[in-house]
């Protein structure tokens, strides 16, 4: 939705508050809401807050371009906490920047501020204790600081991880922009993949270039956590939080082998990591947008058209298909899609949770579809593609093949 190269800010919107959108790791990240909230360590976007920001969005975007509700990957929210300067003649006045204050005792506090400033906040802290104390110091040096992995790195850094170790492209970039220098220590980690190419570099999940071997990494840097490496050390739950879901199970199996972590242990990360995802990183607000309650908003020829669809795979008009139905037809168009995907596929859309999907549900999935309330459904392509094939093998007619020989 936006170009690589080009971000947008408007102060501006319909209530005052201020919108951005910018490109990030090849997708677009929107913001921001700013409201009143109680103080919880773990703070859960709200659907008002992520349909503010769709509407305000559309404004800036061509008529040919349409930002759905099932375009969002992603939702998350935090709190800032605004700090009331002291110092200040209005004792009711907050700042939305950090504040640095010295007391009668020569104690130097800040307080406020935000993660992108603390450079700035440092800064700050330093110059304010040097002057009160008459501190030995020269001037402040962090702007020229370079992090760690930067000593060595140049713009074609990557194409040497290419050439010498066998990674994709992609994946060579990623780690290079991302470590520095130190991509190197990654690609040295990387597993063989067996493969002519990559030669290695196994991907946690196809469409992101997130490789096991950043697991590995971030163990040694002192990732405890699978939320850390979801959140931090990968950038996977803010990117696509589906996308991090599926990538968990190899992601705690990876830190239990470096850890020796027990089954129990391995158990809680999953879980705790799980509600991570759910709660706060948006998949929960996604998944209600297809619920027992969803209604169903489809012309009669639509109903018509998706129910003949659904009676491909029930063919034996039970109202309901399982995995079974869909095995099925999967064989009869020579595809194949291992067991635990085709439940995680219908697991999507069954909201009883029975085991299969019933009609009703499949409407609930095509209605939501159509209203962009939900996009990237895996069954609705499934058995649209399956439908399309099974139709292009049909026999000719016979009196359209000109009465055959």
């Amino acid at each position: 939705f936006s170009p690589d190269n080009m971000g947008l800010l408007d102060p501006a919107t319909s209530d005052g508050r201020v919108i951005f959108f910018l490109p990030w790791e090849k997708m677009t990240i929107a913001g921001t809401t700013d409201s009143p909230t109680d103080v919880t360590s773990h703070p859960i976007p709200t659907e008002e807050d992520i349909n503010f920001i769709l509407s305000e969005v559309r404004n800036y975007l061509g008529t040919d371009v349409e930002v759905r509700r099932g375009d969002v990957l992603a939702a998350w929210s935090g709190i800032r906490p605004l700090v009331t300067n002291p110092d200040s003649k209005d004792t009711q006045s907050i700042s939305r920047n950090h504040v640095v204050t010295i007391s009668d005792s020569g104690l130097v506090t800040i307080a406020g501020g935000k993660w992108t400033t603390y450079r700035a906040m440092a800064r700050d802290t330093i110059d304010a204790a040097v002057r009160a104390h008459s501190l030995p110091a020269g001037s402040c040096s962090t702007m020229g600081l370079q992090l760690e992995g930067a000593q060595d790195w140049s713009p074609t850094l990557h194409i040497r991880l290419v050439q010498d170790y066998g990674l994709e492209s992609e994946v060579a970039q990623h780690l290079a922009s991302t470590y520095g220098d130190k991509a190197f220590e990654v690609a040295k980690i990387a597993q063989v993949t067996g493969k002519r190419w990559p030669i290695v570099g196994k991907r946690l999940v196809s469409e992101f270039p997130y490789i096991e071997a950043e697991v590995v990494y971030g163990v040694k840097e002192y990732a405890r956590t699978a939320v850390d490496i979801l959140s931090r050390r990968t950038r996977l739950a803010f990117l696509n939080v589906q996308a991090a879901d599926e990538a968990l199970p190899r992601i705690v199996d990876i830190m239990a082998k470096e850890l020796n972590w027990s089954e129990q242990k391995k158990k809680e990360q999953l879980e705790t990591a799980k509600t991570f995802l759910y709660y706060e990183m948006g998949y929960k607000v996604k998944t209600d947008q297809l619920t027992d309650s969803s209604e169903i908003c489809l012309v009669p020829s639509d109903i018509e058209r998706y129910k003949k669809r659904f009676h491909m795979f029930d063919k034996d008009k039970k109202g309901f298909i399982t995995i079974l139905d869909v095995q099925r037809v999967l064989q009869s168009i020579s595809v194949q899609i291992d067991e635990n995907t085709l439940h995680e596929i219908l697991n999507e859309v069954d909201l009883n949770k029975n085991g299969q999907v019933e009609l009703n549900e499949f409407l609930q999935l095509m209605s939501a579809i159509q209203k962009g309330r939900v996009s990237g459904s895996r069954l609705a392509v499934l058995m649209k593609s399956a439908e399309e094939k099974l139709r292009h093998r049909q026999a000719i007619p016979v009196d359209r093949s000109g009465g055959g020989l």
